[in-house]
């Protein structure tokens, strides 16, 4: 039997048109093995509890009805990413959860630090999307695909930094605590609270208004664009920057095994010549490549994108925290404002943690001045000359103008949210 032109043509058009949806599908909005419950996709999946539940609980909406904000903070290690989460963390109605996506990376990946590796970054981001797509719908159960060992009865004691999250450490998700305001430090959180009952915490995300989440394992904005896109969400980035030179101080003396050639060449004078400096120019080329498609306003980017440098959250916090709180839509809790307060004026001796976050945060910006060597300053200048130039961080000429704090090294700069 032959098929006249017409037929043939319908048929063309039909498998055009399937294969354009399944893309659009796959790489934009959804990224459940079921997007739409329906039997048959349902019994290709794999015959497990994950998928199961992939299939069962997948929305039949396509928008975000409970209008939550799902905010992302973007940054990278030791760029002040930690103070700014506590900034949502102490907020009343905010979920917040510190790095969840480090699982993910030593689950799948364990040295991606190492990798050079194209496929091995495509793994880890794919995944990295699948999972905050799950947290941000409060599915926390999600995250037991990368927890080692896997959760028993949806308990677990291993989950990363848990005492970094006010909600993990307070009613009705630590059980043991009777009133509702008491603080735990980071380190009391597990011995008090005992294991974490994911089911707890997933009802604890869902009666919060709006979910924060702080990663440094994401290279870029662009790679977020099916999240931003995902119509589900209402997904808004908060990229923080800090000048790359503050940015390696920090990390040489926080990681000193790691960073241990730059601490040769800081102390000695010579630069050793087996030195790693992607450790440093991974950092820049990151900023200018995300920072660059901030900055040029993609129409997927509108409303949903800021650009904060640490410099400007040190000097100013409560002033810039009200404009990020402005540009979220949510409104600003006085817990945040008091915990600004209580927690920018320190000294030294009152940061116990190298991840803590009590600190004089003016003069902790500034202090990379006195601990790199002009040497390393200017080689970190010509390294990053392009970023440091789209950031607005000012070049030091000499060692003189380098321990000179009355000259600033940052530009007065406004990068205003896209809106």
């Amino acid at each position: 039997m032959q098929c006249s032109w017409k037929a043939v043509l319908l048929l063309a058009l039909a498998s055009i048109a399937i294969q354009y949806t399944a893309i659009r599908t796959f790489t934009a909005k959804s990224f459940h093995s079921c997007p739409i419950p329906n039997p048959v996709n349902c019994s290709l999946s794999q015959d497990t509890d994950v998928a199961d539940r992939l299939c069962d609980e997948s929305p039949t909406f396509s928008y975000n009805l409970s209008r939550k904000t799902h905010v992302l903070i973007l940054a990278t290690t030791r760029s002040g990413s930690s103070f700014v989460g506590q900034l949502f963390n102490q907020h009343f109605d905010v979920f917040y959860l510190f790095e969840p996506l480090y699982h993910v990376q030593y689950t799948l990946i364990p040295k991606l630090t190492q990798s050079k590796s194209t496929t091995d970054r495509r793994v880890m981001l794919g995944a990295s999307r699948d999972l905050l797509r799950s947290l941000y719908d409060c599915d926390l159960y999600f995250l037991e695909n990368y927890i080692k060992p896997q959760p028993v009865n949806h308990t677990t004691d291993r989950l990363f930094r848990r005492g970094a999250s006010k909600a993990l450490c307070s009613p009705p998700v630590c059980e043991s605590l009777g009133g509702i305001d008491l603080h735990l430090e980071e380190g009391d959180c597990v011995k008090k609270c005992g294991t974490l009952n994911l089911t707890l915490a997933t009802e604890s995300c869902r009666e919060h208004g709006h979910v924060a989440i702080k990663t440094v394992r994401v290279p870029e904005v662009s790679d977020l664009r099916a999240l931003v896109e995902d119509p589900r969400l209402n997904l808004k980035v908060i990229q923080l920057v800090r000048d790359p030179r503050g940015i390696l101080a920090s990390r040489s003396e926080t990681f000193r095994d790691t960073y241990r050639l730059w601490r040769i060449w800081d102390g000695t004078g010579r630069k050793p010549y087996n030195l790693d400096v992607t450790q440093l120019t991974t950092v820049c080329e990151d900023f200018w490549n995300s920072v660059s498609t901030g900055l040029n306003r993609p129409p997927w980017l509108k409303g949903k994108y800021m650009l904060v440098r640490y410099e400007d959250l040190a000097r100013n916090p409560v002033k810039k925290t009200e404009e990020i709180y402005d540009f979220l839509g949510i409104p600003m809790d006085s817990n945040v404002e008091r915990w600004i307060q209580n927690n920018t004026r320190g000294d030294r001796s009152s940061s116990k943690h190298k991840y803590g976050t009590v600190r004089n945060s003016a003069a902790t910006a500034e202090k990379w001045r006195f601990r790199l060597s002009y040497e390393i300053v200017a080689f970190t200048q010509h390294a990053c000359q392009q970023v440091l130039a789209q950031l607005g961080y000012k070049t030091a000429g000499s060692e003189e103008e380098l321990k000179n704090l009355s000259i600033s090294l940052v530009e007065e700069r406004d990068f205003l949210p896209f809106s």
